[in-house]
């Protein structure tokens, strides 16, 4: 059983910045795809980054150069900085991770507001 707990979530204003934080239990994490999700009102969830276990990552276009992805292994958790911060980043920030066989997994959301 793997087990995703965020945290770090909150309200910030627009250009300002954020640390969400993601807490693992279980043993698959030094092997999962780790990923942040996010989920605005009226709108899909949608990716807003990813790191592989070996530390290749993407970013969603309207996150490129603003957020940055990492994780570290010893401590099962990952992270998402999140700086210049808009209003159209407020959205619900959901932890991800996912293996091959062992299936997918989800936190329960963090919100973060941005307000203008």
């Amino acid at each position: 059983q793997v087990q995703l707990v965020e945290s770090g979530g909150g309200l910030v204003q627009a250009g300002g910045s954020l640390r969400l934080s993601c807490a693992a239990s279980g043993s698959i994490f030094s092997i999962a795809t780790m990923a942040w999700y996010r989920q605005a009102p009226g709108k899909q969830r949608e990716l807003a980054a990813r790191i592989t276990n070996g530390g290749n990552t993407d970013y969603a276009d309207s996150v490129k150069g603003r957020f940055s992805i990492s994780r570290d292994n010893a401590k099962n958790a990952v992270y998402l900085q999140m700086n210049s911060l808009k209003p159209g980043d407020t959205a619900v920030y959901y932890c991800a991770a996912s293996a091959p066989l062992l299936g997918n997994y989800w936190g329960q959301g963090t919100q973060v507001t941005v307000s203008s």
